[in-house]
C-alpha cells in the first residue's frame, strides 16, 4: 500500500530533504509550503506539483507527466519533464528539459536555461519516464497571460552554472549520489535553443535507429563542439515515407528503408563552416554508419527548416 506521506514534502523550513534513486519509482510527488529548503528528487516520478514554496533550491529527476509550480517565488530549479507549467509564480530560475512547450501563466521574472546534470542512474530514469534526452524545448516558452510592453520571461545567461543556482546537497544521505553538473557530462545535450545564432550557416545531421544511435549522436556532438561549432537543437521522432520525401528531398529513397527500424535523432549545428565540419567528421568517424547530412551551406538552411517544421507539426507545438 502506497502511503502518500512517503511522497510528500510539506511545511518544511531551512531543511535539506530528498529521495535517493529507486525511492520514488514512478509515483506522484507533492511539494508544498516549504521555505528556504534544498529539495532533491533523484528518481523518476509520475507527476509533481510544487505549491507555495519560497526561496527553495529544487532538483527534480525525470517526470513522466507534468511538473506544475503554483504560487511559488524566488526558487531555483533543475527540472526534467514531459510538460512544464507555472501559475502565479514570481522569480523562478529553471534549468529545464521539457518534451513539450513550457507554459507560464500569471507569472513574472521567470528565467530559463538548458538542463545540465549527470548521475549514473539518470539515463535509465529518463527511459523509465518515457522521455527522450533529445526532445528538449526548454527555450520555446509560451506565456499564457502576456502583458503589453512587459516580458515575463527571459533566458538565463549562457554561461550560467547549475551549481551556482542549485548547489549539490551537502547532507550525508546524498553523498552516495555521484553528481556532475559539468555541461560536457550532462545526460541532456546542452543546446542553444532560441538564443541568437552566431552564424548564418547551420547543418542538419540525422542518425537512423540502431543499437548505437544515442552513442553516435553524442559522439558527433562532442566532435563538433570540440571544433567550436554550437549545438542549436536536437530531436528524436518517428518518420514515415512521405515525411522522408519532404525532409530529405532527392536523397529520400536511400533513407526510407531505415525509417522502419525506429525513430531518428536529428541534430542542428551552427557556425561558419558547419556543413564542411560536419561532413568531414562523419566521413572520418562514422564511415560505417548511414547518416543524412546537409550537402552544402545553400541547402542546409532548407534542410533544417524542412526537418524542424515537420517535427513541430509532429509534436503538436
Amino acid at each position: 500500500q502506497v502511503d502518500p506521506k512517503d511522497y510528500t514534502f510539506s511545511g518544511l523550513k531551512d531543511e535539506t530533504v530528498g529521495r535517493l534513486p529507486g525511492k520514488v519509482a514512478g509515483q506522484q510527488f507533492v511539494i508544498q509550503d516549504c521555505e528556504n529548503c534544498g529539495i532533491y528528487i533523484f528518481d523518476h516520478s509520475a507527476t509533481i506539483t510544487i505549491d507555495d514554496c519560497v526561496n527553495c533550491q529544487i532538483f527534480l529527476g525525470p517526470v513522466k507527466g507534468s511538473v506544475f509550480f503554483r504560487d511559488c517565488k524566488d526558487c531555483k530549479c533543475v527540472v526534467a519533464c514531459q510538460q512544464f507549467r507555472t501559475r502565479d509564480c514570481r522569480k523562478l530560475e529553471v534549468f529545464l528539459c521539457c518534451a513539450t512547450q513550457p507554459i507560464i501563466e500569471s507569472s513574472t521574472g521567470m528565467k530559463f536555461g538548458c538542463f545540465q546534470y549527470y548521475y549514473p542512474e539518470l539515463a535509465l530514469q529518463f527511459k523509465d519516464a518515457g522521455l527522450s534526452i533529445f526532445n528538449n524545448t526548454w527555450s520555446n516558452v509560451h506565456d499564457f497571460t502576456p502583458v503589453s510592453g512587459e516580458n515575463n520571461w527571459s533566458l538565463l545567461p549562457e554561461n550560467a552554472v547549475v551549481q551556482d543556482y542549485v548547489p549539490l546537497p551537502s547532507s550525508e544521505e546524498f553523498k552516495a549520489v555521484r553528481i556532475s553538473t559539468d555541461a560536457t557530462k550532462s545526460i541532456i545535450p546542452v543546446t542553444r535553443g532560441r538564443r541568437q545564432k552566431c552564424s548564418d550557416e547551420s547543418c542538419l545531421a540525422v542518425f537512423f535507429a540502431g543499437d548505437y544511435t544515442t552513442a553516435n549522436a553524442r559522439k558527433l556532438i562532442d566532435e563538433m563542439t570540440v571544433k567550436g561549432f554550437q549545438l542549436v537543437q536536437t530531436k528524436e521522432l518517428s518518420m514515415k515515407t512521405e515525411d522522408a520525401h519532404r525532409v530529405f528531398q532527392q536523397c529520400a529513397s536511400e533513407f526510407i528503408p531505415l525509417l522502419e527500424k525506429g525513430p531518428v535523432v536529428a541534430l542542428e549545428f551552427n557556425g561558419d563552416g558547419a556543413v564542411e565540419g560536419c561532413r568531414s567528421t562523419i566521413n572520418d568517424v562514422f564511415s560505417e554508419t548511414k547518416v543524412f547530412v546537409s550537402e552544402s551551406k545553400a541547402s542546409a538552411s532548407q534542410d533544417v527548416d524542412n526537418f524542424y517544421n515537420f517535427a513541430d507539426m509532429q509534436m503538436g507545438m
